[in-house]
């Protein structure tokens, strides 16, 4: 039998494929409940339960299952919309802000999560946490000529940076589009997420953070009761 976190996990990528429709356009995120998503979705697409879909990979990960499944896929410049991202996130604060890229894939994931009409989070309810960075660290993608001069910055606005090294070889964790990680913690945690975003971003050779800022429309939170995995919807108010 799976462990809880895994039975949470599971039941959420089943809750978020049920909002998926023939003729969509989806955007197919990365990690761990990603692929349980993506997984659901090959198999009822298999089953003819839906049509005509397409999915846009946020990750060469995610692109290999999806392509094992039979999921059409497309590159993000090869389509004129994205009707629906599914992703999953390492954090989710109270006001549906996200840190993500504990895979290193953040890049892709906000250009998507940005194009989407909604955008689902996918999540267990450890991820749940009422501020962003206490526990998980913040990723920045950045130039490989450019990770100590970016570092230093970090260092000046009150971060301890520090470059992400890989767990199965030797060197630092290289992203899918050949840059550095660097993986941030500033003290406290993060309490204004939309200007700490714009101001790391705005360092000379940072291509992206791993803020999520507003884009949430929905997080569907995997969690046990009474001993059996449910989800639970959360939705902004307008």
């Amino acid at each position: 039998m799976a462990d809880l976190q895994t039975q949470m996990k599971q039941a959420v990528a089943e809750a978020a494929v049920q909002q998926v429709s023939d003729g969509m356009v989806l955007g197919l995120g990365s990690g761990s409940t990603a692929a349980l998503v993506i997984k659901a979705l090959g198999e009822k697409l298999a089953a003819g339960e839906i049509n005509n879909i397409v999915g846009v990979a946020t990750s060469f990960q995610g692109e290999v299952l999806a392509a094992e499944l039979g999921i059409p896929l497309r590159d993000l410049n090869a389509v004129e919309r994205i009707d629906l991202a599914i992703d999953g996130a390492d954090e989710v604060d109270p006001d549906f802000q996200l840190i993500k890229g504990g895979g290193a894939c953040h890049v892709l994931e906000k250009l998507v999560a940005t194009r989407a009409e909604r955008f689902v989070v996918v999540v267990d309810s450890t991820k749940l946490v009422d501020r962003l960075n206490l526990n998980f660290l913040l990723p920045v993608e950045v130039l490989p000529t450019a990770w100590c001069q970016i570092k230093q910055e970090l260092i000046k606005m009150g971060g301890e940076a520090d470059l992400r090294m890989a767990q199965r070889k030797a060197g630092p964790v290289v992203t899918d589009q050949g840059n550095l990680v660097l993986d941030v913690r500033f003290e406290g945690g993060i309490s204004n997420a939309f200007l700490l975003e714009s101001k790391i971003n705005n360092i000379p050779g940072v291509l992206e953070n791993g803020l999520f800022v507003d884009l949430a429309d929905e997080v569907l939170v995997g969690e046990i009761k009474d001993g059996y995995p449910g989800v639970r919807s959360l939705k902004k108010l307008n």
